[in-house]
């Protein structure tokens, strides 16, 4: 374990927080509010990052390294953000804050707010911003501006990535990051610049294009994006927040015109094919409360946009729904996104293998001497890279029942208990009942907003970075093996 190199990393994490601060201090400014809010955590971010600020002279960072940098620089980076919420006393409570801060770098949208319009601007904005720094990705984002880690950044990338497999698009690691983070902005500025011209206000189109883009959720208005009753707007935050659940590699292979690479990849016509199912059935399903099916078509395909990338905006109180559309729906909150995208989720690249196998698997039942290979996007799979999805879909099934049960103590409804924890983990933010589009996460205890602020983490980082914590083995010092993966 590289204890100075890591703590050399998250020092320049917070830096890096404290100097994004200026965005929302900014605005602050432009709107006459105090700006001491993000004073004081700019001053406690450099504070903090000043005892870590030496570089060692062994700069390799290895795989627990790399997890141990992602958790913490997560854990860090939400504790301090909480800052403007208290100091400003939009969110006074800080587990509170915390919890607010946690769903917003996780990109989950849950909320304890239960009058989102009587914030601050810069508190609205800083909220959502977080949604655009976390969507992407922290480290990725860090490695984009400061790149610091001489070429041994894979793990960082691998750490924090969603998905089974992560993969490196140019040599250098900075400029993977570079390239996926250019695309991420072009993409969000085309979103604002589309709803300003629709008439949405500069500052909620900025608001609900980071929403959009990080798949966060957070609105500037109480009823989300319902609140502005617009078919225009529906549809192009709609596409956008598909367009940002797709792999993120795609977008970089179209535009060095490698069209096969797009069409041939097997988990974006899986994702295709599951919203165009589920938009279908819900609007058949709904047809009946709106009675008319352009209607239905618009706020299916909203909601099943929205709740598949795990972005959590609303335009209807799905709550209210049949029990069949909200079935298709929490199928879809476990399902995800794109590997490589902004989504949350268990990600369709995990089904398709799991479904392939499972099918391999029930051949070989029938055929014991056959041989099954399972490919995906063209390439076999090893077995490490099978039981990888296997060992992922066991750890998080037990963190779900053991959080579920934990929750259940609130003495909630069962629905409200599992779409709670269903929507942190999957990083989606409005569940059914209580914590519906309409409700919040207010009414739980501060021990319930810890646990389900910890599920957010690790739901957004999948898993393995926030429960290696824990292992005492990943802290001790040691030989490790002598050539870090480049």
């Amino acid at each position: 374990m590289n204890y100075q190199m890591i703590g050399y990393v998250i020092s320049r994490i917070l830096w890096t927080e404290a100097v994004l601060l200026l965005l929302p201090m900014l605005v602050a400014v432009i709107y006459g509010e105090s700006t001491t809010p993000f004073l004081a955590a700019m001053a406690a971010l450099v504070l903090a990052g000043l005892l870590f600020c030496r570089k060692p002279r062994q700069t390799a960072l290895y795989a627990r390294d790399g997890f141990a940098v992602v958790a913490l620089a997560w854990v860090g980076m939400s504790l301090f953000g909480a800052i403007p919420f208290v100091v400003s006393g939009d969110i006074p409570h800080y587990i509170n804050a915390v919890f607010e801060t946690v769903s917003g770098f996780t990109t989950t949208g849950a909320t304890i707010l239960t009058e989102v319009e009587s914030l601050t601007y810069s508190g609205l904005f800083w909220r959502s911003f977080t949604h655009w720094v976390g969507g992407m990705g922290v480290l990725v984002f860090v490695m984009a501006v400061l790149p610091m880690t001489d070429g041994h950044g894979m793990h960082l990338l691998r750490a924090e990535m969603p998905g089974p497999t992560v993969g490196k698009l140019v040599s250098r690691m900075s400029d993977t990051a570079k390239i996926l983070y250019g695309i991420y902005l072009v993409m969000t500025l085309v979103e604002i610049v589309l709803l300003v011209l629709g008439g949405m206000p500069l500052f909620d189109a900025c608001i609900h294009s980071f929403g959009s883009a990080g798949t966060g959720g957070f609105s500037c208005r109480n009823l989300s994006v319902g609140a502005y009753d617009n078919a225009y707007f529906d549809i192009v935050i709609g596409i956008f927040m598909l367009l940002f659940g797709v792999n993120f590699n795609l977008y970089y292979f179209l535009m060095i015109r490698r069209f096969r690479e797009v069409f041939r990849s097997e988990e974006l016509r899986a994702y295709l094919l599951i919203v165009t199912a589920a938009v279908l059935a819900i609007a058949w399903n709904i047809y009946q409360i709106y009675g008319s099916a352009a209607t239905s078509l618009r706020h299916a395909f909203f909601q099943v946009s929205t709740i598949v990338t795990t972005t959590g905006y609303a335009t209807a109180d799905f709550n209210l729904w049949p029990s069949f559309s909200k079935t298709i729906l929490v199928i879809l909150m476990f399902m995800g996104a794109c590997a490589g995208s902004t989504g949350g989720g268990i990600k369709v690249a995990r089904f398709v293998i799991l479904a392939k196998t499972s099918w391999g698997d029930m051949r070989k039942m029938l055929h014991p001497n056959a041989v099954v290979p399972i490919r995906f996007e063209g390439k076999p799979l090893t077995d490490r890279q099978v039981r990888s999805v296997h060992l992922f879909l066991t750890v998080y099934l037990i963190i779900f029942t053991f959080s579920a049960l934990l929750i259940s103590l609130e003495r909630l409804d069962l629905v409200t208990t599992f779409t709670a924890v269903t929507s942190c983990m999957n990083n989606i933010g409005p569940g059914l009942e209580v914590v519906g589009p309409m409700g919040n996460f207010s009414q739980f205890s501060w021990a319930s907003k810890i646990l389900l602020s910890f599920d957010m983490l690790v739901g957004r980082l999948e898993v393995f970075p926030m429960l290696l914590l824990f292992a005492p083995s990943i802290w001790k010092r040691g030989p490790v093996r002598r050539h870090p993966a480049k």
